[in-house]
C-alpha cells in the first residue's frame, strides 16, 4: 500500500469544491478513485479523508472494542458513524465539501492544506494548521519519547 504523506496547498472554490491534490489521487486505489469519506476531526480542527477500504477496516477496528449491548457504546458508535459523509470525486478530481464543514474547520478564505497521514489525509485551513503544530523542541522531544518506548 502506499502512503500518503507531505503538504499540498490548495484553494476551494465558491461551491467548496476543491481539488485532491494529484499525487494523493495517483495513490487511492483503483476502487476508491471515485468515492472517500470524510469525518471531522474528534480534536482538531480538520476534516479526515479516508479511501473506503481503510474506512472499512477503521471501522470494523473500532467496532470491534464496542459492546453492541452498551448503551453508552451504541451511542458512540452511532454518533462516530453518523458524522461521516461519502465524498464523490468528480472526474476532474474535485470533492464537494458542504459549506457547514468548511466553516467548522475555519476555511473562510478557500485556502487549504492537505496534510498525509499515511492511510488517510487530513484537510486543514491553512492558518488553523500552522497555529496547530508543535514546536520544533516539543516535535523532537515526542518523536524522541514515543521511538524510545517499546
Amino acid at each position: 500500500m502506499s502512503t500518503f504523506i507531505g503538504k499540498y496547498e490548495a484553494k476551494a472554490d465558491v461551491k467548496g469544491r476543491i481539488f485532491i491534490p494529484s499525487v494523493y489521487r495517483k495513490i487511492l486505489p483503483e476502487s476508491d478513485r471515485e468515492k472517500v469519506v470524510m469525518r471531522c476531526d474528534a480534536e482538531n480542527e480538520c476534516l479526515i479523508i479516508y479511501p473506503v477500504d481503510v474506512w472499512n477496516t477503521k471501522l470494523e477496528e473500532f467496532k470491534s472494542k464496542l459492546d453492541e449491548w452498551n448503551p453508552v457504546d451504541q451511542m458512540l458508535l452511532m454518533q462516530f458513524v453518523s458524522e461521516a459523509e461519502w465524498l464523490d470525486i468528480d472526474s476532474q478530481g474535485r470533492v464537494l465539501i458542504q459549506k457547514k464543514h468548511l466553516q467548522k474547520i475555519s476555511i473562510d478564505n478557500a485556502e487549504v492544506l492537505f496534510v498525509g497521514m499515511i492511510d488517510r489525509f487530513a484537510v486543514w485551513s491553512k492558518a488553523k494548521y500552522e497555529q496547530s503544530r508543535l514546536s520544533s523542541a516539543d516535535f523532537a522531544a515526542l518523536l524522541k519519547d514515543r521511538m524510545m518506548k517499546k
